[in-house]
């Protein structure tokens, strides 16, 4: 089973997004560093993540956990932009979807 967990975005300033989300909305920040902050917004999290080249500012991306990414993976049933692999103490993988949007997975 699959379960919407996070909801990536991607950002220009992270302590001026950190404080728009947390002062507009009233979201309770779980972590906060340079590189990676989240909100709580009940079920998903709203994850902040500094913008890149390939992911802009202002850009989006879903984060989905897997009961068992590796049998995901292993099952075939769609092209992987990168291959679990273990990161931060989480399985990490990333695959596109039927529009090309690149999707993050943990499990």
């Amino acid at each position: 089973m699959a379960r919407l967990a996070y909801v990536i975005k991607f950002v220009a300033d992270m302590d001026r997004a950190v404080a728009f989300y947390r002062d507009t909305f009233d979201l309770a920040v779980k972590m906060q560093t340079p590189f990676w902050s989240e909100l709580d917004t009940g079920e998903t999290v709203l994850a902040l993540h500094p913008a890149s080249a390939a992911n802009t500012a202002g850009s989006c991306q879903l984060g989905f956990n897997l009961d068992d990414l590796k049998g995901f993976y292993e099952s075939g049933r769609v092209d992987f932009t990168a291959p679990p692999k273990e990161q931060h103490g989480t399985l990490l993988a990333r695959m596109r979807d039927c529009e090309g949007a690149e999707l993050s997975l943990s499990g």
